[in-house]
């Protein structure tokens, strides 16, 4: 993203929906003049004509004024300004439509209502979606790895050495220290060097301080750490300062989310799959008349709580794709086991559609993790055995990790995949996933590969 126009999705995009928000405005304010008038012969037509001269004004203020280019992950004056002048001359033109009777109005009245409703409803519109172009921003890849690489982390104990261990872990980059951890209740709240202090009677009270902390990646013990020090808590072993304690990661959305996200999951699913039905039956005539084989493609997948499920995706390999070598990791648009059909359908993301019936199922969600198979989470925990803690969601057609990493060709892209997964399983709520979801959609229309 640069660093000077920091846009959130290319210029196309952006005009595209200033464009829709602004013809949006002018046909609520058309309406407004009929509820406010005795019926108008023509309206229909008038309304087309109203809406299309509305188009070419918005389109004519927002290239003229360049507000597409002033689009910023923040909203500031200058992008305001820009703004409202490109409205502003968007009425003018309309002012001119009416003047010059190319539009006709039962009165001069209603044509200022029409005008006067037009520039503050695409005023409204328009500084909303700008208010909002943070919510829709991609964040740069370092500001990720940043956000999402550091893990929270306590040091165990208050003394010189846990002090020491503090400083070096906050400057490593690996870390971000939250506090110092001991068992000593006296000790509780207070502030040492620039850490605060949590007490806690045993390792199990973790469970409840994360929540407090908003969420604890890992415990660090100091290199000369033993259970006689009265500094330091009685539960625990050192290991040269290296040892580190995995705590489980905490699902951060309440029950009440998790009842609306699945609401939202099961009436979306259901609508999708009958508006997509017809694109689902186009895509399976290609994929059936390309190689005479089965359409869908089953795969057992693990999902919420460990429980296996199977996928469902439109054929898009040879179905011996993977007779001879056993499981493989999808090797990209280059990948020979494509089909001419189905790399297409890759490319576009049409093979995912009947995963819109897993998601009515429950057996997955639009956002979440993408679910893994069996034998790459084996190979996944023997490295990070924190895969474990997405069980806790069910995984989703989309994540927030796709968004990052891509498809996981490698073990190592696997593994970041999962630090990125793991953030979103603490930090994750409805607004999140609309963030998630937005960006996904965005990503799509401007052709870019995940």
């Amino acid at each position: 993203m640069d660093n000077n126009r920091e846009h959130y999705s290319s210029s196309a995009l952006i005009i595209l929906q200033d464009c829709g928000v602004s013809v949006l405005a002018s046909l609520l304010s058309i309406l407004l003049v009929r509820w406010m008038s005795d019926p108008i012969s023509g309206f229909s037509l008038l309304v087309g004509k109203w809406l299309l001269y509305a188009l070419a004004a918005s389109f004519i203020g927002f290239f003229v004024t360049r507000s597409y280019k002033a689009v910023r992950r923040y909203t500031t004056v200058r992008t305001v300004n820009t703004n409202l002048i490109a409205i502003l001359i968007k009425e003018l033109i309309l002012a001119a439509v009416l003047i010059f009777h190319w539009i006709k109005l039962p009165s001069t009245s209603l044509a200022v209502v029409a005008l006067l409703a037009d520039i503050i409803l695409s005023a409204a519109f328009l500084l909303f979606l700008r208010l909002s172009a943070r919510l829709f921003a991609l964040e740069k890849p370092e500001e990720v790895r940043e956000m999402v690489g550091r893990k929270n982390t306590l040091i165990v104990g208050t003394g010189t050495a846990s002090l020491q261990l503090a400083e070096q872990a906050d400057k490593d980059g690996a870390h971000t220290v939250i506090g110092l951890l001991t068992d000593n209740p006296k000790m509780a709240g207070r502030v040492i060097g620039n850490w605060i202090v949590y007490a806690v009677e045993d390792i199990s009270s973790i469970d409840t301080l994360q929540w407090k902390v908003g969420g604890i990646d890992c415990i660090l013990f100091p290199r000369d750490f033993h259970s006689s020090d009265p500094d330091q808590p009685a539960s625990g072993k050192g290991n040269g300062g290296t040892m580190k304690e995995t705590i489980p990661q905490t699902d951060g959305m309440t029950r009440v989310g998790h009842a609306v996200k699945r609401l939202i999951d099961l009436t979306g699913s259901g609508i999708l799959l009958l508006v997509f039905s017809p694109l689902f039956l186009l895509c399976a005539i290609a994929v059936k008349l390309e190689d005479k084989g089965k359409v869908i493609y089953a795969q057992e997948r693990i999902g919420k709580n460990g429980k296996p499920f199977y996928i469902y995706k439109l054929r898009t390999m040879r179905e011996d794709a993977e007779t001879v070598t056993g499981p493989a990791l999808f090797g990209g648009d280059e990948d020979p086991r494509l089909t001419r059909v189905g790399r297409f359908l890759r490319a576009h993301h049409l093979d995912e559609l009947p995963q819109l019936y897993n998601v009515f199922r429950g057996d997955m969600s639009f956002i979440g993790y993408r679910p893994e198979r069996q034998f790459y989470i084996d190979q996944i925990i023997d490295r990070d055995p924190r895969y474990r803690y997405l069980y806790q969601i069910r995984p989703g057609v989309t994540s927030y990790a796709t968004l990052y990493n891509g498809y996981t060709d490698t073990m190592d892209k696997m593994l970041t995949r999962l630090d990125l997964d793991l953030f979103y399983l603490r930090n994750h709520s409805l607004l999140f996933d609309a963030k998630v979801l937005g960006l996904t959609f965005l990503k799509i229309v401007a052709g870019k590969k995940f």
